[in-house]
């Protein structure tokens, strides 16, 4: 999780604390987010006599992550809600250490893609524009008990250290618009924000969106920002 102590680290879905007790050797603190009340309750109950450890009952979801200052975080998440718990972890910014995360093997995948691959799209922009995303090892489902349906996959997630967050948002709008119809061309995804005589004129107008890297959406977006035909603001 850390290659030295850690001053704060946030456990998502801390279960009955098998990884909370590792997390507690390397952190002065450790904020255990834990939705369901008995298991909190054999949290407290566990490490009643660490004071090092603060249980905190709450969806993740609806929790503020930022209250703590920088932190690095952790987790196995919980599969059906994957996604929207990745992206709160990188909305974090600059407070966000590092993040190490068990998800599904596919999402793995997702968050690691490289541009033409099959895996890659609006999950793997959205991730690594603000953070470098690398898988570590796969787990086994034999792993678990009892074994889940899924092969699941570590991954880490390193905060780029020059994201501009005023343009963060804009930009993401713009590549979910971008990715919307996978199977369209950028060109017809983006009819819904740009007017068609501006869009004749895009070089990469006849490219799907999956075949661009982070960089060239980028380009593309910075071009398009201010033609006077936007459709909307």
């Amino acid at each position: 999780m850390c290659p030295r102590s850690c001053e704060r680290i946030i456990e998502i879905g801390a279960g009955k604390g098998a990884l909370t007790e590792f997390l507690l050797e390397r952190a002065a603190e450790v904020i255990a987010i834990e939705l369901d009340p008995k298991l909190a309750g054999h949290l407290r109950d566990r490490f009643s006599d660490n004071p090092r450890l603060r249980i905190v009952e709450a969806d993740v979801l609806s929790t503020d992550l930022s209250q703590w200052g920088r932190v690095a975080v952790a987790g196995n998440l919980p599969y059906y809600i994957t996604s929207p718990v990745i992206e709160r972890i990188l909305r974090l910014g600059e407070r966000l250490e590092r993040g190490i995360v068990l998800v599904q093997r596919e999402v793995a995948a997702r968050l690691t893609a490289k541009p033409g691959s099959r895996d890659y799209g609006f999950l793997s922009v959205q991730t690594q524009v603000v953070a470098a995303s690398e898988v570590l090892f796969r787990v086994s489902r034999d792993a678990f008990q009892p074994p889940p349906e899924v092969e699941s996959a570590v991954v880490r997630l390193v905060p780029h250290a020059d994201v501009d967050q005023d343009a963060l948002q804009p930009f993401l709008q713009f590549a979910g618009v971008c990715f919307r119809q996978k199977r369209k061309t950028l060109r017809n995804n983006l009819l819904a924000l740009y007017s068609r005589d501006v869009l004749e004129d895009l070089p990469e107008g006849s490219m799907r969106a999956e075949q661009l890297s982070i960089e060239q959406l980028k380009a593309i977006w910075q071009r398009l920002r201010n033609r006077r035909s936007e459709k909307t603001p």
